[in-house]
């Protein structure tokens, strides 16, 4: 699938006054399966497993709000920032606006805190939907294991605005490059083609807001992980790592298997920060056995 076909078949529903686009396909008697994609990417991430995953479930996934093709207010939400509760929020919204009160995920980088904060009110039950599985990529799930890459620290500094100045195709690619495994780089061709929707409507002008997330794990470790441990005696969870990312690989893993021992896991040791983009194959085929 190249980037024009991905920009025809997007779907648009408006949340607080924002156009946010998204994706859906499957059999619409198949199981949900909400995709929650990660910084500074967008759903695009998911389009090498995209086919083996539509075949077996009814697929979602929207770049969310500041992400691809949705909109990137240089304030966020309504002028109050960008912050994960708002990005659960909009994921709620999406599902009430596909009739959808039941679902599995799979979630990665960014979107895995939205996925504990998803987790965190199904466990609390105040909402009209639930979750049945919830399958996680690299990302940082404990505070304490994620390793900042220079790109992020500028960004939370108080001279993050010079990020968005400074971005531009050539350093994105540098940057981004340096979390994928060695042997699974990206193309040129790859590059662009995420660049393009990051740089979409002057994405990448904005990064540094988008970096929110940080301080949200931070303030909010003790409920996810709470969360997590809750899942994990549920039969909820389960982490599929790339162990050769540098900013959650195997070291991020370990902390998995420490905090929630009872929870699925499965190490791919030859790949980084992206699976889903670098062992395409492989992480379907774990994330549906477990979803089955």
């Amino acid at each position: 699938m190249d980037t024009r076909n991905w920009h025809a078949r997007a779907n648009y529903f408006e949340f607080q006054g924002h156009r946010i686009a998204f994706w859906t396909e499957g059999p619409l008697n198949a199981r949900p399966l909400l995709l929650v994609h990660g910084f500074p990417t967008c759903s695009w991430d998911w389009v090498p497993v995209w086919e083996r995953l539509t075949a077996k479930h009814r697929v979602i996934a929207c770049d969310m709000l500041g992400f691809g093709l949705s909109d990137k207010p240089p304030k966020g939400f309504n002028g109050s920032g960008y912050s994960i509760h708002r990005q659960t929020d909009l994921q709620e919204a999406l599902l009430a606006h596909l009739g959808i009160t039941g679902f599995d995920a799979l979630v990665h980088d960014y979107g895995v805190s939205v996925g504990q904060e998803l987790l965190a009110r199904d466990i609390e039950s105040t909402r009209n939907w639930s979750i049945g599985r919830m399958v996680f990529l690299n990302g940082g799930i404990f505070p304490d294991q994620h390793r900042p890459r220079p790109m992020q620290k500028l960004g939370i500094s108080p001279f993050g605005f010079l990020l968005g100045l400074l971005m531009s195709r050539q350093s994105f690619g540098k940057s981004f490059s340096e979390v994928f495994g060695p042997d699974t780089q990206p193309t040129e061709q790859e590059l662009d083609e995420f660049w393009e929707f990051i740089s979409h409507n002057g994405g990448n002008r904005i990064t540094h807001k988008l970096l929110h997330y940080i301080a949200d794990r931070v303030e909010h470790k003790a409920r996810w992980e709470s969360a997590l441990v809750a899942a994990q005696n549920m039969g909820m969870i389960g982490l599929i790592n790339g162990a050769l990312d540098p900013v959650s690989g195997k070291h991020a893993y370990d902390k998995w298997r420490e905090v929630v021992p009872h929870a699925r896991h499965h190490l791919i040791p030859d790949v980084g920060h992206y699976p889903q983009v670098e062992a395409p194959e492989e992480v379907a085929r774990v994330a549906l056995e477990w979803l089955a």
